[in-house]
């Protein structure tokens, strides 16, 4: 279904949905007062949403959902491009994923952007709705492109050789990696609320679009007792902070003698994403070896899993979220079924991994 008071919007969004023979659209609605009667008749597996509409606003119809009768949602707003934080509400809400529309140029826009639309209905059409109750969120996924591995960004090191973490000793600078997309702003504040103040250092790819990461940092920073916030080139990676790939770059760890800090770089989507875990964790492994511990969560796809296996084989530990927590199972499993997850655990025991991880 899809709820948007511009008739323009729901023409075009209709269209391009109606193109893919795997999707129906059973409905269009002005308003969520008018989509609440159809839905009455027959309920939509996927609800495409506006925030701004007369009557009700979208973000109010979207919690009315979530308690109710939790049902996946996409984003489609406008309010996402100008920087509001409206976006971020809709996301921890409950909001699978967001489609930023720009103000002018609209329909060219949805044409130009159909295929994200109808990969982003997919991608909401498999989450789980048990732990949509429990408000998720993510990213709508990329337009097919070719898809380009970590080596796109930093070279693998074979097993063993100059610069494989694999022989790295293991020192007193530990941190954790953490990688994960849909569902994962609200896993990664179930985690990082968790954590006391000295918690180990924690370096974060959630696949977010640009403006989104900042925002989403100073949220949780607001709501942790460490410090969260979005890297930039250079950060340190310290007890007591989490850093956060800023959405439209890769962010990969690096090592200055006993120190590990991180640097922000250009490059091409790694697995149609950007920043990719994948480059994260190759990083990691390349650098760091046992004194990283690796973590896979909820998120469509497999980024994430070939480099969590790489850390596992430079010695480091790692882990993947349980399938009975996560929205969407498709990156962990994917890291199990490479052999690269030493422990499978539920969302609620990964805060007790990450403060395990400086003690083992």
């Amino acid at each position: 279904m899809i709820v948007d008071d511009s008739a323009v919007v729901r023409q075009v969004v209709r269209q391009a949905l109606s193109a893919d023979p795997g999707i129906e659209v059973i409905s269009a609605a002005s308003d969520p007062l008018f989509a609440l009667e159809h839905m009455k008749r027959q309920w939509p597996d996927v609800i495409v949403l506006d925030i701004e509409m007369p009557r009700m606003d979208g973000l109010t119809f979207l919690r009315k959902l979530m308690a109710e009768h939790p049902t996946p949602v996409v984003i489609c707003s406008s309010l996402a491009a100008s920087g509001s934080d409206a976006a971020m509400n809709a996301l921890a809400a409950g909001a699978v994923s967001i489609i930023t529309k720009p103000t002018s140029g609209l329909k060219q826009f949805l044409e130009d952007s159909s295929n994200d639309i109808v990969q982003a209905v997919k991608a909401a059409a498999r989450a789980n709705i048990r732990r949509l109750a429990r408000p998720a969120a993510g990213t709508p996924a990329a337009a097919p492109r070719p898809r380009l591995s970590a080596d796109a960004v930093i070279p693998a090191t074979p097993a063993g050789g100059l610069g494989s973490g694999a022989g790295m000793v293991r020192t007193t600078e530990r941190f954790v990696a953490i990688g994960t997309s849909t569902g994962g702003t609200q896993a990664l504040e179930a985690v990082l609320t968790r954590l006391p103040a000295v918690a180990p250092p924690i370096v974060i790819v959630q696949h977010m679009p640009e403006r989104f990461t900042a925002m989403f940092a100073e949220r949780l920073n607001g709501l942790c007792a460490i410090e969260v916030r979005e890297a930039r080139h250079g950060d340190r990676i310290t007890p007591g902070r989490a850093l956060i790939a800023p959405g439209g770059k890769h962010m990969m760890v690096t090592r200055s003698g006993a120190q590990y800090t991180v640097e922000v770089v250009d490059g091409p989507l790694v697995n149609r994403h950007r920043p990719s875990v994948d480059v994260l964790f190759r990083s990691c492994a390349k650098f760091a070896g046992r004194n990283a511990t690796g973590i896979i969560m909820t998120g469509m796809g497999d980024d994430g899993a070939r480099g969590l296996r790489e850390m596992h084989d430079t010695g480091a530990t790692t882990y993947a979220e349980d399938e009975s927590t996560c929205v969407v199972f498709g990156m962990p499993k994917e890291a199990i079924r490479l052999g690269g997850v030493d422990h499978v655990l539920p969302l609620d025991r990964i805060p007790e991994a990450i403060m395990q991880s400086v003690r083992g």
